[in-house]
């Protein structure tokens, strides 16, 4: 559609299913192995059709493509094996049957939940819906696209709020949720080992990275366009209205650049590093980050709080910090040619590091890597669950010593040496004594989940259509 997606999540609500069932997302960490991904439909869509049916209600095989759709997109899954895709297919279509047989009993049981609820959980995901457009006009061609009237979908919203509103309460009212003493939720890790996940395995990295840099003198052109939007700003007129005007982060500017709270490995690090150190409510110099150049203001720092009122830690046992930020961004472009300038480069460079020339020496000359480091380009064990997809297959069958193939991110092109592994191992209990409790208590829920909604099942008829 060329813009954001306006379908919707179906109401398998019940979040708690597919994350069981389903692998979970891999999240990039900062710096080199970041960035974000653009997931097209999943392989081998099917026509439209019954996929299942249970008692006398259908599943449709549209439903279980968009559900498995937007795992993939949520998951930045874009090269998936065909066994995988079909595994997931048929993860989600069990919950998809689970959640007819649920609301089925909901009904049963006479669980109701209020119009006003439906009503204003609608309106909200109305709101933002739009808010992902630029303006009404192009919301409007959006909806035309999807054949839909702005009505149509307020109505698709509120049957999605509905069945998810039944689906929670009457979950609540089935299984009651208990927390385990610190000693049962410890006698039940060391007699349920199995059932709890492992710490993923690890890989210690030195990486060379190279940008695909624009030319020079456009670079120094966008600067003295940011610079005189910053004089701008300080020169007394509003942040916001200048945002609105000139920014080119269209996610932020129809809130006048305003980027909400942040958290410490969820940006760009010379972005990072400004907004834990500047000073409140001041736009200091311009940042320069992959994305461009940046007008900068940082209007509040804190420390997360737990529901208890204390503050949240970080794994260093640290106080949890996060920061209000609101940005300008002016874009520096690149040209194919100043793509492939790059990319050439750094073929160059990791043939001369496959060749045997110093992986540190090369690092220090071309890597532009901006995250932690040392200056031999060795950024120290990442889990490999927190590797974005394809940077993660891309090292999976790299020996440790080894040089990887040029694997590319949004930061750039990078070349990987693995200097070190470790396996995939057993949690001790003195590693995770402190979440166990509320660990122990969400698997108990889930496997009574599990149980309850496997007598529905022998109850019901369920038929699903083999393709």
């Amino acid at each position: 559609m060329g813009g954001p997606s306006l379908k919707l999540s179906n109401a398998l609500a019940f979040v708690l299913f597919l994350a069981a069932a389903a692998p979970s997302a891999a999240q990039p960490p900062a710096g080199s192995a970041g960035g974000s991904l653009t997931v097209s439909k999943p392989p081998n869509q099917r026509l439209d059709g019954i996929a299942a049916t249970v008692n006398n209600q259908v599943v449709l095989q549209s439903d279980v493509e968009e559900q498995l759709y937007l795992f993939l997109m949520n998951a930045q899954a874009t090269d998936v094996d065909s066994s995988t895709v079909d595994t997931l297919r048929t993860q989600i279509l069990n919950k998809l049957i689970d959640e007819k047989l649920i609301l089925s009993e909901a009904q049963r049981q006479g669980v109701t939940v209020p119009d006003a609820e439906v009503n204003r959980q609608a309106q909200e995901a109305l709101k933002d819906a739009k808010a992902r457009y630029e303006n009404a006009a192009a919301f409007q061609e959006a909806l035309r696209k999807e054949n839909l009237t702005e009505d149509k979908l307020l109505q698709k919203f509120q049957d999605e709020a509905r069945r998810a509103a039944l689906v929670q309460r009457l979950v609540s009212k089935q299984i009651t949720r208990r927390q385990p003493s610190p000693a049962e939720a410890e006698a039940y890790f060391k007699t349920n080992k199995d059932k709890f996940p492992k710490v993923p395995a690890e890989v210690r990295l030195s990486v060379i990275q190279i940008p695909a840099s624009p030319d020079s003198n456009v670079d120094r052109q966008v600067k003295a366009r940011a610079e005189a939007v910053r004089k701008r700003v300080i020169g007394g007129e509003k942040f916001a209205k200048v945002a609105a005007d000139v920014s080119d982060d269209e996610g932020s500017k129809r809130s006048g650049g305003d980027l909400g709270y942040m958290l410490r490995g969820q940006m760009d690090p010379e972005f990072e590093r400004a907004v834990f150190t500047r000073k409140l409510n001041t736009v200091g110099p311009l940042v320069r980050t992959v994305y461009g150049w940046h007008v900068l203001e940082v209007l509040d720092r804190d420390t997360v709080r737990t529901r208890a009122g204390r503050d949240s830690l970080d794994k260093e046992g640290l106080p949890l910090v996060e920061a209000h930020v609101r940005h300008i961004l002016l874009r520096v472009p690149l040209t194919d040619d100043d793509v492939e300038r790059s990319r050439a480069l750094a073929s160059k460079v990791r043939a001369e590091a496959v060749s045997g020339k110093d992986f540190g020496a090369l690092a220090k000359k071309h890597s532009r890597y901006s995250g932690p480091h040392s200056d031999d380009g060795d950024i120290g064990f990442l889990p490999m669950t927190t590797l974005q997809p394809t940077i993660r297959s891309g090292l999976d069958t790299v020996q440790v010593g080894g040089i990887s193939d040029v694997l590319v991110n949004q930061a750039g092109f990078n070349i990987f040496r693995v200097t070190e592994r470790k396996a995939a191992r057993d949690y001790e209990l003195d590693e995770i004594r402190d979440e166990l409790p509320g660990v122990v208590s969400e698997m108990q829920f889930r496997e009574k989940l599990e149980e309850w909604v496997k007598g529905l099942r022998a109850k019901a008829h369920i038929q699903i259509n083999k393709s």
